[in-house]
């Protein structure tokens, strides 16, 4: 079976013509009215047998069909990264994917977490000052946590580390991996800022974080939105799935 992606639509009601994009052979999929006029059809050349001529507005292919596939990345240093959470003016949304991070690892936090204790969270770093502000000020952040069943220690980790996230005005919310993949949703953990643009976070096989991509092609930011919308309308606020994860156990 393949994995299609739905690109967009470029009609009102009904849904059609659309594009799809096989995410494996990056086939395109588009389907829309027939053309069906005998002397139209004669004029098609190369029409094998079995093959339906089908007629779409020209903006479809412009707006959702493939884009070149060789785009150059373009890279951002991590000041310019952290840069980005002063900068939004209304939203900054995060998918966030791993098994396991390996900063979260590193933080005296995930120690004290690992023996049983309360962890003592630190409100006042640079990130949360900046948070904090820009929540006071009405501005939205809101996360999408994919959990695993078992569930990892990374990700009890930041179950707990959801109530720091919290206090700081943030929305969190969990899904399970198994809806994840259910809804088709990528693997991929990103921020999106503003819906215009987003920061692809790379990781490397350690789960380091390499670099950060910055996406302002429109066409690209339109499907990162339609992950964050498909993943918010199905995630649980985190002390629900966190509550329904410790009846099962």
């Amino acid at each position: 079976m393949r994995r299609l992606r739905f690109n967009g639509t470029g009609s009102g009601e009904g849904g059609c013509p659309s594009v799809h994009e096989d995410l494996d052979s990056r086939e395109i999929i588009v389907h829309g009215p027939p053309l069906t006029d005998p002397e139209d059809i004669a004029q098609l050349h190369h029409l094998g047998a079995g093959e339906v001529p089908i007629v779409v507005p020209r903006e479809l292919i412009t707006d959702w069909g493939p884009k070149d596939l060789t785009r150059e990345a373009k890279i951002i240093d991590l000041d310019d990264f952290n840069g980005l959470f002063e900068t939004f003016k209304h939203t900054a949304w995060r998918l966030e994917t791993r098994r396991r991070y390996a900063s979260d690892e590193a933080t005296d936090t995930y120690a004290q977490f690992e023996r049983g204790e309360r962890p003592a969270w630190d409100m006042d770093t640079p990130y949360c000052r900046t948070i904090r502000q820009q929540t006071g000020q009405g501005a939205r952040v809101e996360r999408v946590r994919l959990v695993d069943s078992p569930t990892t220690p990374g990700q009890r980790y930041l179950l707990a580390h959801a109530q720091k996230n919290a206090a700081l005005g943030e929305d969190i919310r969990n899904l399970s991996r198994v809806d994840a993949q259910r809804l088709q949703l990528p693997d991929e953990d990103f921020w999106i800022f503003d819906s215009r643009l987003v920061a692809l976070l790379n990781f490397d096989d350690a789960d380091n974080l390499a670099d950060v991509e910055l996406i302002t092609q429109p066409d690209e930011v339109v499907r990162y939105s339609m992950v964050r919308d498909a993943a918010w309308h199905h995630a649980v606020p985190y002390e629900e799935f966190a509550a329904d994860l410790a009846a099962k156990e």
